[in-house]
């Protein structure tokens, strides 16, 4: 079954009558952004290519390529998919079963649990429960649940200036202000800025602005743009610059990063799967 996803409404995994079931994450060539919504299964959003970026109220998360992002029960989230976005969509009603995230983090994929969604997304919507298709969803469930997890997301602030702020930088990632330039752009003093910013969001004013980079920097090389390019994007004086600051937040040059992803992608092509599909 084919699902176009301009025709879901945000209710509609609740109204699947199964505690958990899986959809194809279907080839997106071009971008788009799915408005907030919330619903009450909890989701599992895995990349195997293509760039998936999910924001909630508090924060920005980044879907690492062979990598997911975990979102609980009722949380407000939308998400944005670019970069010939593939990978699987699991939808898990929250007491399906135990040790499952009670918060919004990333979780590591394994080769186990990539074959489980490749099987399962082949299924019915409403697969037989009590025989071979629900013994498969209870293996899948067990394994994202003793997955480990991580944090890979921008914290943002609730006060409403740091707000308006932090979002002029994410519209604008080149720009470059002081301190003192961005706490009079929003009526704050610099102390009461950086005081504040920093009890809400864990970061500096400094750290968050390179958090935001880093993040805005891998979807861009998953979507195979020149480095030269990301860094003029991101408002560094010079390449060198860029990958030295790349370098020392992720461990790798882009360069090395891009390959990483490139090879993981080849060495796991994902077919589209013939049951449930999911463009989402």
């Amino acid at each position: 079954m084919f699902i176009n996803h301009y025709e879901i409404a945000a209710d509609y995994p609740d109204k699947v009558d199964r505690p958990v079931f899986v959809m194809g994450l279907g080839l997106i060539n071009e971008n788009w952004e799915i408005p907030f919504h919330r619903h009450f299964k909890s989701q599992l959003i895995f990349a195997n290519s293509g760039v998936v970026t999910l924001e909630t109220p508090d924060s920005i998360w980044n879907v690492p390529f062979q990598g997911a992002v975990w979102i609980p029960s009722n949380l407000t989230h939308r998400a944005k998919i670019s970069g010939n976005a593939k990978g699987f969509v699991v939808f898990v009603e929250p007491d399906a079963i135990d040790g499952l995230p009670q918060s919004c983090c990333t979780i590591a994929i394994s080769p186990l649990i990539r074959e489980l969604l490749q099987r399962t997304a082949t299924l019915p919507e409403l697969y037989d429960e009590n025989g071979q298709e629900g013994r498969l969803m209870t293996v899948l469930l067990d394994e994202i649940s003793a997955a480990p997890s991580a944090s890979m997301n921008l914290p943002m602030p609730k006060n409403l200036r740091l707000r308006k702020m932090a979002e002029a930088m994410l519209d604008d990632p080149a720009k470059k202000l002081t301190l003192d330039e961005w706490a009079h752009s929003i009526n704050m003093s610099e102390r009461n800025l950086s005081r504040v910013f920093a009890n809400e969001t864990g970061l500096s004013v400094n750290r968050w602005r390179r958090q935001m980079h880093v993040i805005k920097a891998m979807s861009m090389l998953a979507e195979d743009m020149p480095i030269q390019l990301i860094s003029d994007a991101l408002g560094y004086e010079n390449s060198s610059a860029f990958i030295t600051m790349f370098r020392k937040a992720v461990g790798v040059t882009p360069k090395r990063f891009i390959i990483e992803h490139n090879e993981l992608s080849r060495s796991n092509p994902l077919y589209v799967p013939t049951g449930s599909f999911y463009e989402y």
